[in-house]
This record gives C-alpha cells, structure tokens and sequence, in this order.
C-alpha cells in the first residue's frame, strides 16, 4: 500500500493549527485543512481523515500535499485553478468572422446579431462578442465609386503629374470648387431590412472636386 508523506509540525505550527481546527470564527475551509493536517501529522491514514471528517481522499491529500510545499501559507488560500476553456472552438470563431466579411444573409442587406447566431448555431452574446473582438461591424459599409468619364485616366495622369512633376519655376494651386457641401449627421439610424420595407442606409458622399492651376 502506498503512504503518504508523513507530516512534522514544529511546535509553533502545531500549537496554531490545533486552534485553527477548534475555531468558530474561521472559515469552514480553513478549519477543515487545519484538521487535516493535524490528523495527518498524528499518523492517521488519508483514508480514514477522508472517512472522519467527511470529505474525499483526494481532497485529504490535496492538502497535505500542499502543507508539505507551502507549509502554514498553503491552508489560507485556495489551490490555483486552471483557467475555463473557451467555449466556443477557434474554428466556429473564424467561421462567423468569414461568414461576415464574405456572405450575406438570404432577403436581407447585412448580417444581424440574430441571424448569424441561427446560421452559425450560438448566441447571439457569443456572435456580439466576437464582431467586438475583430471590430466587425456589418451594418456599416465604405464604398468608393471612380468616374465614368472615358478620359478619366488620362485626366488623372495630368492632375496627379502637375502635384508629383511640376515644371521648373512653376507652383501648382488646388481650388476647391464645392467648398460648402457638408454631409450633415442624420436624426434617424439606418434601419434593416423587413418583410415589405428594403433597408435604408446613410451615405456621406465626398463631392469636392479639385482642379489644379498652373502658374509660373
């Protein structure tokens, strides 16, 4: 049969556990390691502490085995814990992240908390958490719309080169020509859509066009 480490107390540790094991105003958990050790340290058997107070042979020696490391300081404070698994496995999380960026939901604009949670299978808590995390935010969107004009490159060429390849002796001026169009803050939010209504969005649209003036 395989014993256990025997206990030595010093007369000091002895003397302060025997009243620790007697006391009423401790906690119950720091009595209970008290008699433990006390136990223990009078050679009785794990089995039988277990049997004698009441508790699990693995708890006895838990704690015993705590004495023998920390001593006195290892009764007073609870054992390390490992710290909880997350629940929701990496590649779920990577899923609903994917899922957001790339699809969208059928009859709708834009994924909600509510249904990525049915599509994906969680909580809507656990589908807010991680849009959180990865700074995801569906509802909102950022567009960026070219001219139509057929000369737009060559025009682009030739206001881009003044800035980048000015001729000598020449400075270049920018006029802005729409200088009071504000795109003003909304009362209302964008709603989604719903069953007889398209979802309705907010934009800010960049108007201000820039002509370059040559001057030498």
């Amino acid at each position: 049969m395989h014993l256990a480490p025997p206990i030595v107390l010093s007369p000091t540790e002895r003397s302060t556990l025997a009243a620790w094991a007697r006391a009423k105003r401790l906690p119950l958990r720091v009595v209970q390691r008290a008699q433990i050790i006390v136990l223990a340290a009078d050679g009785v058997l794990s089995q039988d502490i277990a049997r004698q107070l009441g508790i699990s042979r693995p708890t006895v020696q838990l704690w015993r085995a705590r004495f023998l490391g920390l001593r006195m300081a290892g009764l007073t404070h609870d054992a390390p814990r490992p710290g909880r698994l997350p629940r929701i496995p990496a590649r779920k999380v990577r899923a609903i992240v994917a899922a957001t960026l790339h699809t969208t939901p059928l009859a709708a604009t834009h994924w909600s908390t509510r249904t990525m949670a049915d599509a994906q299978g969680v909580s809507e808590a656990t589908v807010r958490r991680i849009w959180k995390q990865h700074g995801l935010k569906p509802y909102l969107s950022k567009t960026f719309k070219l001219s139509r004009d057929p000369q737009f490159v060559e025009k682009l060429y030739d206001v881009v080169g003044l800035y980048l390849n000015p001729p000598d002796k020449s400075l270049v001026l920018s006029v802005d020509e729409k200088s009071q169009i504000q795109a003003l803050d909304r009362t209302q939010p964008g709603l989604p859509m719903k069953k007889g209504r398209g979802g309705t969005r907010h934009t800010t649209t960049n108007a201000m066009a820039r002509r370059p003036c040559l001057r030498r």
